[in-house]
């Protein structure tokens, strides 16, 4: 038996729901709804935006009268094409409805476009689509200055059950997202700070659920389309919501179908944030924070090599957890993959890196020479945005979903992320292994090296090294294989520095916990 089939059995041994999973009590949220787990699932992971638009086209076309699409969006580009001319979001969603689909959408309202944001983008894709026939509705039930980011599509065949499929992870419909393996970025691109250039290449992740978990995800969706809250704060943005029609309360939601039948390996347990919040959620009176305990947990039980991607990286509060592990466990070591350069430029990317760097300096001071944080670069030695947000725990415990590592997505967003568990003890490990050959550039089963936790994380060190030498030696020679460069903390200008803090603490990275958990820096 191969080594890496020896560590996939040993797994899988170790692979007791209860000891890696919330029970209904440590969720922490009584209303949750929410079975604790579902078995018999089948889990597979879409690396990159390019062939996840690619799938959902085809499954989105093959659905009929009677059928259901429901989908949650943080960002939404109407004109954002899945697969070539003709197949623009808004143009295939209206489409689905006009053919008698019931389509709906809960879009995130946004802030102003000259923010940064995509107030005007999601509002024109909402409008796309109530005029074919659909409903959208643009959700601004949040806390101040929060967001709902959690990013779901949920496909429901009425006479096809065994078609049921959900999507779930990063992967927001819009531009930029439509990148692939060698990250040459989205011909319709968001702008963003100038070290990405024109068409910022882009790194992401969604899995893509079959099995009773589908109906999990939809009742996710539900719970929000049936909230009685008003669906914007503002009553500016209420009364114009009035005179347009734009945003009005949805009606009854969708009626609950019965879940797909068991057909995989996989258990997946649904973990999500939801802010304590006035007027509160229906379905998390004191808000959810399962997300935050679903990490808590599976790190206690950590041992050789915790292996994430993260858009972000911030908060010393989110980064004890990891530094708690690496403290108590000597042998264990923690890969982490970041973007080399915030999103935004100026106060905003200064405000980012406050963050980051107080979260390396608690992970480094628990763990030392054991932490290794990276960013990436494609082949033209462009950095890679790295907006994935995944976390392998000793090739047994995975997680992929919306949330970053800071305490706005620990606590003050909405956020939706899946943990999987495999029976058979290859989920978790196969999809770290497709990652790390990627950045290290290496052939599908070029991975004997990377089975255990010293090994990767010699062979990622390796790489990075070898890289940040041709840079520095001018890039004469060939250059060598992968994509992995050392991340180093850019210094931050003295005379800023107290303003991006403030602006880190009070609007880049806000905690939404109750009072009395934020006393005792719990979640």
């Amino acid at each position: 038996m191969r080594s890496a089939d020896l560590a996939a059995a040993a797994s899988a041994a170790a692979q007791r729901p209860e000891d890696w999973l919330l029970s209904d009590e440590e969720r922490g949220n009584p209303a949750a709804g929410l079975r604790p787990w579902t078995h018999g699932n089948h889990v597979r992971p879409i690396i990159h935006g390019r062939p996840y638009f690619a799938e959902l086209l085809q499954a989105i076309e093959k659905l009929g009268a009677g059928d259901r699409l429901l989908f949650t969006d943080w960002r939404g580009d109407p004109d954002e094409r899945l697969d070539g001319p003709g197949t623009e979001i808004s143009r295939v969603l209206g489409a689905a409805a006009a053919r008698g689909v019931d389509v709906r959408g809960l879009i995130w309202r946004s802030h102003l476009d000259k923010l940064h944001f995509s107030g005007a983008e999601n509002r024109h894709l909402g409008h796309e689509i109530e005029a074919a026939g659909g409903r959208c509705l643009l959700d601004m039930r949040v806390r101040p200055g929060g967001s709902h980011h959690q990013k779901l599509v949920v496909l429901r065949y009425r006479n096809r059950p065994d078609l049921d499929i959900a999507y779930v992870g990063g992967i927001d419909l819009c531009h930029s997202r439509a990148d692939g393996a060698r990250h040459e970025g989205d011909p319709q691109a968001v702008p963003m700070a100038s070290a990405y250039g024109s068409r910022p290449p882009w790194h992401d992740v969604q899995v893509a659920l079959l099995g009773p978990v589908v109906a999990e995800v939809e009742e996710v969706f539900r719970q929000r389309w049936a909230d009685s809250s008003p669906p914007a704060r503002n009553p500016l943005s209420r009364l114009h919501d009035l005179v347009t029609g734009d945003g009005t309360q949805p009606g009854p939601p969708p009626a609950p179908l019965p879940p797909p039948q068991p057909c995989g390996p996989h258990t997946v347990q649904l973990l999500r944030t939801y802010p304590a919040r006035r007027p509160a959620y229906p379905f998390a009176p004191q808000g959810e924070r399962s997300v935050a305990r679903g990490y808590q947990k599976a790190l206690r039980r950590a041992r050789d090599l915790i292996y994430t991607e993260d858009q972000y990286l911030w908060s010393r509060a989110v980064a004890a957890s990891f530094a708690q592990a690496l403290a108590e466990r000597p042998e264990l070591r923690l890969i982490v993959i970041v973007p080399a350069v915030p999103d935004m430029p100026g106060l905003a990317g200064l405000s980012q890196d406050v963050g980051r760097a107080q979260a390396i300096a608690e992970l480094r001071r628990a763990g030392g020479d054991r932490v290794a944080v990276y960013s990436l670069e494609n082949h033209a030695g462009t950095p890679v945005y790295v907006h994935a947000k995944v976390c392998v725990i000793d090739d047994v415990w995975t997680t992929v979903g919306s949330d970053n590592f800071n305490l706005r997505s620990w606590t003050h967003d909405s956020e939706l992320s899946c943990a999987i568990l495999d029976k058979t003890g290859a989920y978790a490990r196969d999809l770290r292994l497709q990652l790390c050959r990627e950045h290290l550039d290496r052939a599908e089963g070029d991975d004997a090296d990377l089975v255990d936790g010293r090994s990767t994380f010699d062979a990622f060190a390796r790489s990075a090294a070898a890289l940040d030498a041709w840079h520095a030696g001018g890039r004469r020679g060939p250059r060598p294989p992968g994509r992995l460069r050392t991340y180093h903390l850019p210094p931050i200008p003295r005379l800023r520095r107290p303003l991006a803090e403030l602006l880190y603490r009070w609007i880049s990275d806000p905690d939404g916990r109750p009072r009395q958990l934020r006393h005792r820096n719990e979640f």
